[in-house]
Protein backbone atom coordinates (compact mmCIF):
# COMPACT_ATOMS: atom_id res chain seq x y z
CA UNK A 1 0.00 0.00 0.00
CA UNK A 2 1.11 3.65 -0.38
CA UNK A 3 0.70 5.56 2.83
CA UNK A 4 1.03 8.95 2.98
CA UNK A 5 1.72 11.01 6.47
CA UNK A 6 1.45 13.95 7.28
CA UNK A 7 3.08 15.69 10.97
CA UNK A 8 2.49 18.24 12.56
CA UNK A 9 1.81 20.04 15.97
CA UNK A 10 -1.67 20.92 14.47
CA UNK A 11 -2.51 23.20 16.97
CA UNK A 12 -5.02 23.70 15.35
CA UNK A 13 -5.46 21.84 12.22
CA UNK A 14 -6.94 24.39 9.35
CA UNK A 15 -7.60 23.53 5.75
CA UNK A 16 -4.47 23.95 4.38
CA UNK A 17 -3.37 21.03 6.17
CA UNK A 18 -6.22 18.71 4.81
CA UNK A 19 -6.03 20.37 1.11
CA UNK A 20 -2.48 19.22 1.37
CA UNK A 21 -3.17 15.31 2.15
CA UNK A 22 -6.49 15.32 -0.08
CA UNK A 23 -4.02 16.55 -3.20
CA UNK A 24 -0.73 14.26 -1.84
CA UNK A 25 -3.77 11.65 -1.94
CA UNK A 26 -5.02 12.13 -5.26
CA UNK A 27 -1.62 12.85 -7.20
CA UNK A 28 0.08 10.64 -6.23
CA UNK A 29 -2.54 7.34 -5.74
CA UNK A 30 -2.16 7.01 -2.07
CA UNK A 31 -3.80 4.15 -0.74
CA UNK A 32 -4.52 6.44 2.21
CA UNK A 33 -2.98 9.82 4.31
CA UNK A 34 -2.37 9.11 7.97
CA UNK A 35 -2.54 12.68 10.49
CA UNK A 36 0.19 12.13 12.95
CA UNK A 37 0.11 14.63 15.51
CA UNK A 38 3.40 15.40 17.39
CA UNK A 39 3.11 15.00 21.31
CA UNK A 40 4.67 18.16 23.67
CA UNK A 41 7.70 17.33 26.07
CA UNK A 42 6.38 17.10 29.42
CA UNK A 43 7.77 20.90 30.49
CA UNK A 44 5.51 22.27 27.98
CA UNK A 45 2.28 20.50 28.16
CA UNK A 46 -0.81 23.06 29.01
CA UNK A 47 1.10 25.60 27.41
CA UNK A 48 -0.69 29.07 28.10
CA UNK A 49 -2.35 30.24 24.83
CA UNK A 50 -2.20 26.73 22.92
CA UNK A 51 -4.30 23.52 23.23
CA UNK A 52 -3.32 21.10 25.38
CA UNK A 53 -2.21 16.90 23.53
CA UNK A 54 -5.79 15.76 24.09
CA UNK A 55 -7.32 18.96 22.99
CA UNK A 56 -4.96 18.73 19.64
CA UNK A 57 -5.42 15.24 18.52
CA UNK A 58 -9.72 15.85 19.30
CA UNK A 59 -9.14 18.72 16.82
CA UNK A 60 -7.59 16.35 14.08
CA UNK A 61 -9.79 13.68 15.03
CA UNK A 62 -12.91 15.94 14.28
CA UNK A 63 -11.38 17.47 11.36
CA UNK A 64 -10.67 13.74 9.10
CA UNK A 65 -13.91 12.05 10.11
CA UNK A 66 -15.79 12.94 6.71
CA UNK A 67 -12.67 11.42 4.85
CA UNK A 68 -12.81 7.97 4.02
CA UNK A 69 -8.95 7.71 3.23
CA UNK A 70 -7.73 10.13 6.09
CA UNK A 71 -7.08 8.67 9.55
CA UNK A 72 -5.27 9.56 12.90
CA UNK A 73 -2.18 8.25 14.27
CA UNK A 74 -1.44 8.46 18.10
CA UNK A 75 1.92 7.08 17.39
CA UNK A 76 4.08 10.04 18.30
CA UNK A 77 1.49 11.07 20.94
CA UNK A 78 4.07 9.26 23.80
CA UNK A 79 5.03 10.46 27.52
CA UNK A 80 9.03 11.77 26.18
CA UNK A 81 7.14 14.35 23.89
CA UNK A 82 8.49 14.60 20.68
CA UNK A 83 9.90 11.94 18.39
CA UNK A 84 11.87 11.82 15.77
CA UNK A 85 10.55 11.26 12.23
CA UNK A 86 13.30 8.98 11.22
CA UNK A 87 12.29 6.22 14.16
CA UNK A 88 8.18 6.80 12.80
CA UNK A 89 9.14 6.23 9.63
CA UNK A 90 11.39 3.28 10.34
CA UNK A 91 9.49 1.63 13.13
CA UNK A 92 6.16 1.76 10.48
CA UNK A 93 8.70 0.32 8.46
CA UNK A 94 9.45 -2.16 9.92
CA UNK A 95 5.98 -3.18 10.69
CA UNK A 96 4.51 -3.07 7.93
CA UNK A 97 7.36 -3.91 5.07
CA UNK A 98 5.09 -3.98 2.16
CA UNK A 99 4.15 -0.56 2.80
CA UNK A 100 5.54 2.50 0.92
CA UNK A 101 5.59 5.42 2.39
CA UNK A 102 5.25 9.25 1.43
CA UNK A 103 6.33 11.93 3.88
CA UNK A 104 4.45 14.93 2.79
CA UNK A 105 6.37 18.24 4.08
CA UNK A 106 6.11 21.92 2.77
CA UNK A 107 8.73 23.60 1.19
CA UNK A 108 10.43 25.61 4.05
CA UNK A 109 10.54 22.05 6.19
CA UNK A 110 12.82 20.87 3.02
CA UNK A 111 15.38 24.18 3.27
CA UNK A 112 16.05 22.82 6.89
CA UNK A 113 15.97 19.25 5.69
CA UNK A 114 19.76 19.10 6.59
CA UNK A 115 19.54 20.25 10.39
CA UNK A 116 16.85 17.42 10.89
CA UNK A 117 17.85 14.45 13.22
CA UNK A 118 19.22 11.50 10.78
CA UNK A 119 18.19 13.29 7.61
CA UNK A 120 19.78 10.32 5.80
CA UNK A 121 17.74 8.08 7.40
CA UNK A 122 14.34 9.93 6.69
CA UNK A 123 15.39 9.84 3.10
CA UNK A 124 15.83 5.98 3.34
CA UNK A 125 13.00 5.81 4.69
CA UNK A 126 10.43 6.92 2.42
CA UNK A 127 9.40 9.43 -0.35
CA UNK A 128 9.35 13.19 0.27
CA UNK A 129 6.12 14.80 -1.15
CA UNK A 130 7.09 18.67 -0.75
CA UNK A 131 4.62 20.99 -1.65
CA UNK A 132 5.34 24.68 -2.54
CA UNK A 133 4.47 28.12 -0.75
CA UNK A 134 3.14 30.96 -2.33
CA UNK A 135 5.95 32.93 -1.40
CA UNK A 136 8.38 30.52 -2.45
CA UNK A 137 9.90 30.26 -6.44
CA UNK A 138 10.17 26.90 -8.40
CA UNK A 139 13.72 28.11 -8.79
CA UNK A 140 14.55 27.79 -5.19
CA UNK A 141 12.60 24.65 -4.51
CA UNK A 142 14.08 23.14 -7.55
CA UNK A 143 17.32 23.92 -6.22
CA UNK A 144 16.96 22.62 -2.58
CA UNK A 145 15.68 19.45 -4.22
CA UNK A 146 18.79 18.58 -6.22
CA UNK A 147 20.84 19.35 -3.16
CA UNK A 148 18.80 17.37 -0.65
CA UNK A 149 19.00 14.49 -3.25
CA UNK A 150 22.77 14.73 -3.75
CA UNK A 151 23.32 15.38 -0.11
CA UNK A 152 21.18 12.43 0.95
CA UNK A 153 19.77 10.29 -1.48
CA UNK A 154 16.51 11.18 -1.13
CA UNK A 155 13.34 10.48 -3.44
CA UNK A 156 11.35 13.57 -4.23
CA UNK A 157 7.93 14.63 -5.54
CA UNK A 158 6.67 18.07 -5.64
CA UNK A 159 3.09 18.25 -4.87
CA UNK A 160 1.37 20.55 -7.62
CA UNK A 161 -1.63 22.01 -5.61
CA UNK A 162 -2.70 25.08 -4.95
CA UNK A 163 -1.39 26.71 -1.79
CA UNK A 164 -3.45 27.94 1.33
CA UNK A 165 -1.07 30.72 3.39
CA UNK A 166 -2.53 30.44 6.51
CA UNK A 167 -1.13 28.93 9.64
CA UNK A 168 -1.49 27.88 13.22
CA UNK A 169 -0.32 30.68 15.01
CA UNK A 170 -2.08 32.73 12.73
CA UNK A 171 -5.39 31.02 13.74
CA UNK A 172 -4.77 31.02 17.13
CA UNK A 173 -4.05 34.34 16.86
CA UNK A 174 -7.68 35.21 15.11
CA UNK A 175 -9.21 33.34 18.16
CA UNK A 176 -7.48 34.91 20.83
CA UNK A 177 -8.38 38.10 19.37
CA UNK A 178 -12.31 37.26 18.68
CA UNK A 179 -11.95 37.38 14.91
CA UNK A 180 -13.69 34.46 12.69
CA UNK A 181 -11.80 31.55 11.36
CA UNK A 182 -14.64 30.36 9.42
CA UNK A 183 -13.58 28.80 6.16
CA UNK A 184 -9.97 28.36 7.54
CA UNK A 185 -10.70 25.90 10.02
CA UNK A 186 -13.22 23.26 9.88
CA UNK A 187 -16.95 23.48 11.35
CA UNK A 188 -16.37 20.51 13.75
CA UNK A 189 -13.53 22.16 15.00
CA UNK A 190 -14.37 25.59 15.22
CA UNK A 191 -17.10 24.04 17.38
CA UNK A 192 -14.22 22.07 19.62
CA UNK A 193 -12.67 25.29 20.39
CA UNK A 194 -15.63 27.14 20.96
CA UNK A 195 -16.65 24.63 23.22
CA UNK A 196 -13.82 24.35 24.83
CA UNK A 197 -12.09 28.07 25.06
CA UNK A 198 -9.43 27.17 23.47
CA UNK A 199 -6.73 29.69 22.12
CA UNK A 200 -8.98 32.58 23.81
CA UNK A 201 -8.01 35.46 25.97
CA UNK A 202 -10.30 36.86 28.78
CA UNK A 203 -11.23 40.40 28.76
CA UNK A 204 -8.65 42.00 30.88
CA UNK A 205 -5.87 40.37 28.70
CA UNK A 206 -7.28 41.36 25.47
CA UNK A 207 -7.50 45.20 26.80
Amino acid sequence: MKIGIMGGTFDPIHIGHLILGENAYQQFELDRVIFMPAGNPPHKKNRRGQATDAQRLSMVYRAVASNPHFEVSEMEMNEEGYSYTYRTLETLRDRYPDNDYFFIIGADSLFDFAKWREPGRIAAACTLIVATRNHTSNEKLDEAIREVRQNFGARIRKLDTENIDVSSHEVRAWVSEGKTVKYYVPDPVIDYINEFKIYRQDEKERG
